[in-house]
């Protein structure tokens, strides 16, 4: 708009000027040899002003005629740089899309038309990158390190390529060396910085962080989190060395950053060591009240030593209270209940964070209470089993890398502060299985029932044809059993072949007569001899052989020597074979048997006479075991093959 108005003031004065000219009276007079030209100052005018064009043209014509070479040297200049420019705006676009022989081609050209471009030199060297000839690629970046104004870009090309190698030692060289060429590059003081932290240079990277921050590499709120990060860093470094300087140290980094856990543990711990209690305790709960974490609860909870647990425990409430309803905090008085003994208390916590923030460590302390409490082994192994299945607790996370202890650089970006207290978001966590709040309440100890008196046991009715094969069984185990003399043999035959109730007292009783299971049972239990597989052959096979007398069967038994190398045959029962002692069972049915007759009892008092004689000579004899193995040990294979052969016999244990 004022160019419009500036012009048409200029036309406006153009036009009053003429006009003043033109209004002006009298005539203008040249006259040279005799001719004289007479015109009206109009007139005059213009004629003097087409003379001066007609001057200015023909200088211009003859200026352009003596310029024309350099004319002409700059018009095919210009040309040429119209090609090169050209070639290397195709070049960087193959160079994008990847195409490497098209980008060489054209970055060939371009170098060729622009010998002293920079573009061309940086389009062909990153074309050696992406052609994988790594030593053209370093050739052409070190060939730029002589041109100062093209330094920078090839260290940073340097740099990436030592970075590509895995070459840390070098990659920090340039990125120092970038760093001091030009200050302000971001990518330089940044690299810097994380290879001194890699590397545990906590006073370089100070210096580092202060220069990157008076070049306004960073804002002020990430300046003053890195510094207090690098300041616990070297506080840690120096807590056992120098207590006096870390805890000054850790001091400044809480408070440059008061939700910085690390931080606020390590100037608790330290303020503890020189005594300080109260300082140590509120910069404990000023950072939980910002940031809850069980480290915070542990530090505190010892943050005056020797107090009892009972005390810790208070101690610990107290912090929780600072920030309610939280997970940590219910975590951390759990965990003083259990040291404390305080059962209920500690279920009431856990009981809230497995109803509404499950993880495995709260399964654990589950476990832990119920085998401290009532030493509940099953119940401990079901919190185990669902532990397994529970989300995992929250961890230090950074990059992919999931660690216990925080850290201040990442191990695989070498970044400051990259390690957060989070869940590490794996997989395989799942919601895990409903609790129910039946599984918090304490085990009911278990109340014994009065004992019942046992029932008589009546002998059952048998079916005729049963009665008759055990009478026969009967009759071949008492002759199997009870050796008798020759004479008194045909009476028991004939006792056994009339009276079939004898039959029962020999089959083994199944009903308790309330000694099963304990070692009563061994006085009460028929002997070995007594039962159907009894090692001597039935009466039937060989009925005319003479049974041997005492005398004779004691001079058969082996010698007390070859007894104590050779276990002897033991009954099921525990009752040694060899005494002959009559079991009280025994004894109770043939009181019972009302139809014995006198001789056999006659028999029977002569025979207890002859094996109490026996069992004097017993007594010298050396103690032996009664079973040959304990009822829950399978024995060897050979023992198998054998019990295969025999049929069952009744077992010491129900």
């Amino acid at each position: 708009m004022i160019r419009v108005f500036l012009f048409f003031l200029l036309l406006f004065g153009l036009a009053a000027g003429f006009g003043w000219v033109a209004d002006l009276p009298g005539t203008i007079s040249v006259s040279w040899d005799g001719y004289v030209w007479e015109q009206p100052p109009v007139v005059a005018a213009l004629v003097v002003g087409a003379l001066l064009a007609v001057f200015l043209i023909a200088v211009w014509i003859i200026r352009v005629i003596l310029k024309s070479p350099q004319i002409a040297n700059r018009f095919f200049k210009r040309r040429r740089q119209d090609k090169g420019y050209a070639a290397l705006s195709h070049g960087l676009i193959a160079l994008g899309t990847g195409d490497a022989k098209l980008a060489r081609r054209h970055g060939l050209e371009a170098d060729r038309l622009l010998s002293e471009e920079p573009a061309a030199k940086l389009l062909l060297a990153q074309t050696a990158q992406l052609a994988g000839k790594d030593d053209e690629a370093r050739q052409r970046f070190e060939s730029m390190l002589d041109d100062p104004e093209t330094k920078a870009l090839g260290l940073h090309g340097l740099f990436v390529e030592a970075e590509r190698h895995r070459e840390p030692v070098a990659a920090r060289h340039y990125a120092e060396e970038a760093a001091k060429t030009s200050p302000g590059l971001e990518w330089a003081g940044k690299a810097v910085l994380g290879y001194q932290a890699v590397a545990h240079h906590w006073d370089e990277a100070l210096k580092t962080l202060e220069r990157n921050y008076a070049a306004k590499l960073l804002d002020k709120k990430s300046y003053r989190r890195e510094r207090a990060v690098i300041l616990t860093a070297l506080a840690q470094k120096l807590e056992d060395g120098e207590p006096e300087r870390a805890y000054s140290l850790a001091k400044e980094a809480h408070g440059l950053a008061l939700d910085l856990v690390p931080a606020a543990v390590l100037t608790s711990r330290l303020a503890t060591r020189r005594g300080d209690i109260r300082k140590a305790a509120k910069v404990l709960e000023a950072t939980w009240r910002l940031s809850p974490n069980p480290e915070l609860a542990e530090t505190y909870a010892h943050v005056r030593t020797g107090d009892s647990a009972v005390d810790r425990l208070k101690r610990v409430k107290s912090l929780s209270a600072q920030r309610t309803n939280t997970p940590e905090g219910a975590m951390a008085i759990a965990r003083a209940a259990i040291e404390a003994r305080e059962f209920e208390e500690a279920r009431t916590q856990l009981k809230k964070v497995l109803q509404s923030e499950p993880t495995r460590s709260a399964f654990l302390l589950m476990a832990e209470v119920e085998e401290a409490e009532h030493g509940d082994r099953g119940r401990m192994r079901d919190w185990l089993a669902r532990a397994l299945k529970a989300p995992q607790d929250k961890a230090w996370v950074a990059d992919g890398i999931v660690s216990a202890e925080w850290q201040p650089v990442s191990p695989v970006t070498g970044k400051l502060d990259a390690f957060q207290w989070t869940n590490p978001g794996t997989a395989v966590d799942e919601d895990g299985d409903l609790v129910e709040d039946s599984l918090f309440e304490a085990p009911a100890l278990p109340v014994a029932a009065p004992a019942e008196p046992m029932a008589a046991v009546e002998p059952a009715e048998q079916d005729p044809i049963e009665e008759t094969k055990s009478v026969a069984e009967a009759k071949i185990v008492e002759l199997e059993a009870e050796p008798l003399k020759k004479e008194a043999a045909p009476v028991e035959t004939a006792v056994a072949e009339t009276k079939p109730a004898k039959a029962p007292s020999v089959a083994v009783n199944n009903g308790k007569q309330g000694y099963e299971g304990t070692t009563d049972d061994v006085h009460h239990s028929p002997a070995l001899s007594d039962l159907p597989d009894a090692s001597a052959k039935p009466a039937s096979s060989e009925p005319d052989k003479e049974d041997p007398t005492p005398a004779a069967k004691a001079a058969e038994e082996p010698d007390v020597s070859e007894d104590t190398q050779q276990d002897k045959p033991v009954s099921a029962t525990g009752v040694d074979n060899d005494t002959g002692d009559e079991p009280a069972g025994d004894k109770e049915d043939a009181k019972s048997s009302s139809e014995m007759s006198e001789e056999d009892a006659k028999s029977e008092e002569k025979k207890a006479d002859e094996e109490k004689a026996d069992g004097e000579d017993d007594k010298n004899r050396p103690i032996q075991f009664p079973l040959s193995r304990m009822p829950d040990d399978p024995g060897t294979e050979d023992d198998d093959k054998d019990s295969k052969a025999k049929t069952s016999r009744p077992r010491f244990f129900n």
